[in-house]
């Protein structure tokens, strides 16, 4: 198998009932494809081995651990060539979760959680815009968030 592995439709309903629940056993995923269990485990090893299916995450709800504030940040660079010791800076942000560089009016779009508007306002006067080479930033914060939690686009496993 290569790292261009045919997904086939046993492989879909496998990665369907993950993407539910991706601390189902296999066991159970195996009883409910009526398949065996160790079919179920070589797919998915071969899914891991192809770099397919990366891993399971532990997901947290932010504001029962006190973060109430989400929000999302378009930082714009003094030059170009900053990006790359921005991002290893925004790493050491606890409150930066994710940071993308992307094309257009900025060079990293980040996904940031706060406690409130004024830990919102802090993380971004006092860390952010501390950062050399960042120019300025545009924050945008978000009423609610909806996840399919899986990171491939639906049409492409059907």
């Amino acid at each position: 198998m290569d790292r261009k592995h045919h997904i086939d439709i046993l492989d879909k309903e496998i990665i369907e009932l993950l993407v539910l629940n991706a601390r189902e056993s296999y066991l159970e995923i195996a009883k409910k494809l009526k398949i065996s269990n160790s079919l179920v485990h070589q797919r998915i090893r071969k899914m891991k081995d192809v770099g397919l299916i990366k891993g399971s995450y532990l997901e947290l709800d932010p504001k029962i651990l006190g973060y109430h504030t989400f929000a999302y940040t378009g930082i714009s660079l003094k030059e170009g060539r900053f990006t790359k010791s921005v991002a290893n800076s925004l790493k050491k942000i606890k409150e930066v979760v994710e940071y993308n560089f992307v094309t257009g009016k900025y060079a990293i779009f980040v996904k940031l959680y706060a406690k409130n508007n004024e830990h919102l306002q802090k993380v971004l006067y006092e860390q952010i815009h501390y950062i050399e080479g960042v120019s300025s930033t545009d924050t945008f914060i978000a009423f609610e968030s909806f996840s399919r939690h899986v990171s491939i686009p639906p049409y492409s496993i059907h």
